[in-house]
């Protein structure tokens, strides 16, 4: 079974080049972050008419939203408005997976970008970033048992590894690598011992992006990325992870995301 989750930067622009994702790397679930449109005006038939029959969303229109886009059934669907706001940022649902005796519950999330200015007192943003990990933190905490598995997927907006930014002391103060954020984070996958997948596979001593700026004129050759987007298990879904792909060739697509689709396979045999 392949997981994968991408922020799209706008679903409707780029509806194409996830069907063209879809088509080659053949995902059974599909979670995007960053689909910038009001759910009527969501493109169902773009996916549907791959197989991917099962879609629970949450847009608003020009910012934000999430969707989970599933060729398997899925049951459960919920929406969340963390933090006291309706802003399309995080849902869920459960699924079967064939050979795993227990339900898998998937959680699509965008993390706030967090603004300019690594300072709650002075960056309502930042502290609304803060707030919105730290209300997830005790979530999960609370609602984690053992008689399901969970998988936390999507846009965390946040580098918590030396090696998951182009220079760890360039960006100790710039917003995605601040030692408050990744502490945050850090706090967030303790909570119920997630797993980390990417790194999992890639080893924490070597560099790994998922996000690349629009401002890098030849991003490759300058190769300044950070590890933003990020897949999650709990434990008990550990030994069933078998591989993963970062699709960094998505970044030179025409007009794409600044972020590139992250999978995870698991074997269930």
């Amino acid at each position: 079974m392949r997981i994968c989750s991408w922020n799209i930067n706008s679903v409707r622009l780029r509806a194409p080049i996830v069907q063209d994702m879809m088509n080659e790397y053949q995902p059974d679930i599909v979670c995007l972050q960053e689909t910038k449109t009001p759910d009527d005006k969501f493109p169902f038939e773009a996916f549907e008419s791959l197989g991917y029959n099962h879609i629970h969303i949450s847009g608003i229109k020009g910012y934000n939203g999430v969707a989970i886009i599933s060729k398997m059934p899925i049951s459960q669907p919920e929406i969340y408005s963390r933090v006291d706001r309706a802003d399309g940022r995080h849902i869920s649902a459960r699924f079967m997976a064939e050979g795993f005796a227990k339900p898998i519950e998937i959680h699509c999330i965008y993390i706030p970008a967090g603004g300019d200015e690594p300072d709650r007192a002075i960056n309502e943003k930042f502290a609304h970033k803060l707030d919105f990990i730290a209300e997830l933190d005790a979530w999960f905490t609370h609602n984690h048992s053992d008689d399901t598995a969970m998988v936390a997927l999507g846009d965390f907006n946040i580098a918590p590894l030396e090696h998951d930014v182009w220079s760890h002391k360039q960006l100790l103060k710039t917003v995605s690598h601040t030692p408050i954020e990744v502490e945050a984070l850090t706090a967030m996958q303790s909570s119920i011992d997630w797993v980390d997948a990417l790194r999992h596979f890639v080893p924490e001593d070597e560099k790994c992006y998922t996000w690349w700026s629009y401002r890098n004129r030849d991003w490759r050759k300058s190769n300044r990325g950070r590890r933003l987007d990020h897949i999650w298990v709990t434990p008990d879904l550990k030994p069933r992870l078998k591989s993963h792909i970062i699709v960094s060739d998505a970044r030179d697509l025409v007009k794409p995301s600044d972020h590139v689709p992250v999978m995870v396979d698991f074997d269930f045999s």
